[in-house]
């Protein structure tokens, strides 16, 4: 079971959940704040400091993906991540510069370079071999990616012989499989039976298929299979099906459903539908922001069958990203980039900054379910036991959340029925 960095003086390197949670509510995206100055040591004084900011300000940037800043996921919590870092110390200043393409990482980059930022925030593993190329050329300036596993990408640590842990990139890496097996659990807990799926059924799409992606579609099967196993059930679970029995950080292969985009919301109605025509009664979308063409598809399927349907919202607590859809949220899967960004930037800030790897998991509150809101009253006691349970059981290791560890209910397609976890 992996575990987080800690300090100097042994604590935990993540700040707590909570405080996130209340800082993702309170803040207001935007490009700049205003902020009091006050002094900060940095990790390297000299990139500190720009000539149109306050004289002791530290300037705390980020590079998103193609997703954009509002993407309502891992983009938008990085940024809320700098804003927390703020709230804490007001001589941070937060800056961010979105990428329309993938030839924009490095100009971008580049950009903030510059403008001598005290720490340069990446978000996405495509971003990886951008990102090490300049904290290679520029060794005295802090670096932290988002969602950058060991070996999973080139310009991720362990790729390959030249791809190595740099002493000023904190690499933030999240064990998402973990906290959606317990969705998947709770999916399968609230399916409801139709004449589709009178057993019950639940579905996923991802917006790529990629690692950061395919490991929360995998953690989300096992969590529907071990369902079945100790319930003696046979809720079905469409859109992924993995395709080899070893599960590592580089190795969530797999077939299914996916939109092969971050942005369509259209994309993300449609295979909803899809999967609704399928039977599925509970929806878990992993493609960020196209999430909201799910929550439009399963409006749709309320107004003629009230009730019919309902869904889980993936890296934010969904009912803060999407108040319109909180109804239709059991709960999200969330990743925690908000405190790991912030401790980042303010280990910069405060010139206690050490590169490496930050692994969040269900052990060190990295990742955790959201609250349940609108069906806090809906859920069974009994299951909130069991996931309580399950969550002790995944963090001694007692519990596998390896799909493969567990049979599967008949709903793999024929055509890939032979390669589900064959190798």
């Amino acid at each position: 079971m992996s575990t987080g960095q800690t300090d100097g003086a042994g604590k935990p390197r993540h700040l707590s959940w909570s405080r996130a949670a209340a800082t993702l509510s309170a803040v207001v995206m935007a490009a700049s704040l205003s902020v009091v100055a006050s002094p900060a040591p940095s990790f390297a004084a000299t990139h500190a400091r720009t000539a149109d900011t306050a004289k002791d300000s530290f300037l705390a940037c980020e590079v998103t993906d193609t997703g954009g800043i509002n993407d309502r996921s891992f983009n938008a919590s990085a940024y809320q991540g700098l804003q927390a870092a703020v709230a804490v110390d007001h001589s941070i200043v937060p800056k961010f510069l979105s990428s329309s393409s993938t030839s924009d990482y490095t100009p971008n980059i580049n950009d903030f370079l510059s403008e001598h930022c005290g720490i340069i925030v990446t978000v996405g593993y495509d971003m990886a071999q951008a990102t090490q190329t300049a904290a290679k050329a520029n060794p005295k300036v802090p670096f932290a990616i988002v969602d950058c596993p060991g070996g999973t990408s080139a310009g991720c640590p362990g790729f390959s012989t030249s791809e190595t842990t740099l002493p000023n990139i904190d690499n933030l890496a999240y064990e998402t499989n973990e906290d959606a097996f317990l969705g998947g659990y709770l999916a399968a807990a609230t399916a409801k039976s139709n004449s589709i799926a009178p057993g019950g059924a639940v579905g996923e799409f991802g917006g790529q298929n990629i690692p950061t992606v395919t490991i929360y579609m995998d953690g989300w099967v096992a969590g529907v299979r071990y369902y079945d196993k100790v319930n003696h059930k046979s809720v079905k679970v469409y859109g992924w099906y993995p395709t080899s029995k070893g599960r590592t950080a580089d190795n969530y292969t797999g077939n299914g459903l996916f939109t092969n985009n971050f942005t369509d919301d259209g994309l993300g109605k449609t295979d909803t539908q899809s999967l609704i025509g399928e039977g599925a009664s509970v929806i878990f979308s992993v493609a960020g922001g196209v999430g909201l063409g799910a929550v439009a598809a399963i409006q749709s399927a309320d107004s003629s069958t009230p009730g019919s349907v309902t869904m889980e919202w993936v890296d934010t607590d969904g009912c803060i990203s999407d108040p319109s859809g909180c109804k239709y949220f059991i709960t999200s899967v969330e990743k925690g980039i908000v405190p790991s960004v912030e401790t980042a930037v303010l280990a910069a800030a405060r010139g206690t900054f050490k590169g490496g790897f930050y692994t969040g998991d269900l052990a060190n509150d990295g990742v955790a379910l959201a609250p349940y809101h609108d069906f806090a009253g809906k859920i069974p006691a009994s299951v909130i036991s069991q996931l309580s349970t399950i969550k002790a059981g995944i963090e001694s290791g007692k519990i596998s959340v390896n799909p493969c560890s567990y049979p599967a209910a008949a709903a793999t397609p024929a055509t890939s029925l032979s390669s589900v976890c064959s190798g």
